[in-house]
């Protein structure tokens, strides 16, 4: 796995961007960041709640770790040299449906159907 491929995945989603993050990359759907990478690391961050990131962690414990903010856990930390495009595919669309409006999830959930 490697960063275009999760670029290309990220950019996929319906109306995302790509945009700069302090030394970071971030991709946003209406300005909300769902998962971010540093260009010269193997990781990327992804942005999810509980009720996703405990399952996640217990079934992806080979490639993916809590993401903490200080002394908080804001989501996952996945490692792109150990995790799969389908793997990485899944929590970004969940980590995205998580930061859209509601309608624009409605949408893609009817499309992809």
């Amino acid at each position: 796995m490697n960063k275009s491929h999760v670029q290309k995945l990220a950019l996929a989603l319906p109306e995302t961007s790509e945009e700069p993050h302090f030394d970071r990359t971030s991709f946003r759907v209406h300005g909300k960041i769902f998962a971010t990478m540093i260009p010269t690391e193997d990781f990327l961050n992804i942005m999810v709640g509980d009720a996703v990131r405990e399952p996640a962690l217990n079934m992806y414990s080979n490639c993916a770790e809590p993401l903490f903010w200080g002394k908080k856990v804001s989501g996952l930390r996945v490692n792109l040299l150990k995790a799969t495009p389908t793997i990485v595919a899944e929590l970004l669309e969940q980590a995205w449906c998580g930061k859209a409006p509601r309608a624009l999830v409605k949408q893609f959930r009817d499309r992809t159907e």
